[in-house]
């Protein structure tokens, strides 16, 4: 029988420490989306021991447990989620420089991973000066952009297995990054760290990259609006905005979710949207694009939580 969320609650907060244990905490707060139920409690641990603790308090009270990272490439459902949510986020961050290997802990933003290596006068990593991402996320779903992927400058990661609370450190050739897939997705593993391997540069060639990628996704992306980047995968063969924009959807609302009319591969919430407002319109999309070219669509964005009883 489940525990009720005070219960949750109080069965966390009696070995976690109570300064970053959350009770009914709304997960838009903690999505790029910003929409989503509540977590019934959600833990933001800062080592790799007080994750450990808390995915073990979990198992041993049979209590549900959801790992996310900072929540760029998520949709939680307005019901929210069940039992224990452990966000890898600030506090879990750190970036380590030895030369030209950047290590960053699984909470760190990408942003600021690409911008430790500018200051360093490190090349390789422009492409993530714009992706919103942790390194934990990134690493799980091999983020790219502009030409680039992690798998390109990873050399290795650090993994813990959630079953058996071992950790290891793992070669790059060992992780199976390929697009949008990896070991981590298919294990369930989880990213602690990552090691990038990069070239020296020259730091004003470094910085008018970035310049250049993040003002080409200013002229083309959607950022003024909360989206979590592209909604669906790229197809093979295909570009999946432009499939949207041939089936006449660019522009098209559901309640407060609307497909892009700046880039039709981003679903946006352009003004008090719901988690069912945004799953609905993926559906409407997912059948129309189907229906008008015969591609079926797969989400980008992970999908949690539960619907609204």
């Amino acid at each position: 029988m489940m525990k009720d969320n005070m219960d949750y609650y109080d069965l966390f907060a009696a070995q976690l420490p109570r300064e970053r244990l959350y009770k009914n905490e709304p997960m838009k707060l903690h999505t790029s989306f910003r929409v989503g139920g509540p977590a019934d409690v959600l833990f933001l641990p800062e080592s790799e021991e007080e994750l450990i603790l808390a995915l073990k308090l979990a198992r041993e009270a049979s209590v549900p447990c959801t790992v996310i990272g900072n929540g760029s490439n998520l949709l939680v459902r307005d019901g929210g989620l069940s039992g224990l949510t452990i966000k890898l986020g600030e506090p879990f961050s750190g970036i380590e420089i030895s030369g030209d290997l950047i290590t960053a802990r699984a909470g760190e933003s990408l942003a600021h991973v690409a911008r430790a290596a500018l200051e360093a006068c490190l090349t390789g990593l422009e492409f993530a000066s714009g992706i919103p991402g942790s390194v934990g996320g990134g690493m799980a779903m091999d983020a790219g952009a502009y030409g680039g992927e992690l798998k390109d400058v990873c050399v290795s990661a650090r993994l813990l297995d959630p079953k058996t609370f071992a950790i290891a450190d793992v070669p790059v050739q060992d992780l199976c990054m390929a697009y949008r897939s990896t070991r981590m997705l298919q294990t369930g593993e989880l990213v602690l760290k990552a090691s990038f391997r990069l070239q020296k540069g020259d730091y004003t060639t470094i910085r008018d990259k970035m310049d250049d990628l993040n003002q080409r996704r200013r002229d083309k992306q959607p950022l003024n609006f909360p989206s979590a980047g592209s909604t669906f995968k790229r197809p093979e063969g295909h570009f999946a905005g432009q499939l949207i924009e041939q089936a006449g959807l660019k522009g098209v609302s559901v309640g407060g979710a609307q497909v892009s009319p700046k880039h039709a591969g981003f679903i946006v919430n352009a003004g008090d949207a719901t988690a069912k407002d945004i799953l609905d319109l993926m559906a409407l999309v997912t059948k129309r694009v189907y229906e008008q070219s015969g591609v079926q669509l797969e989400p980008e964005v992970r999908i949690l939580g539960e619907d609204l009883q």
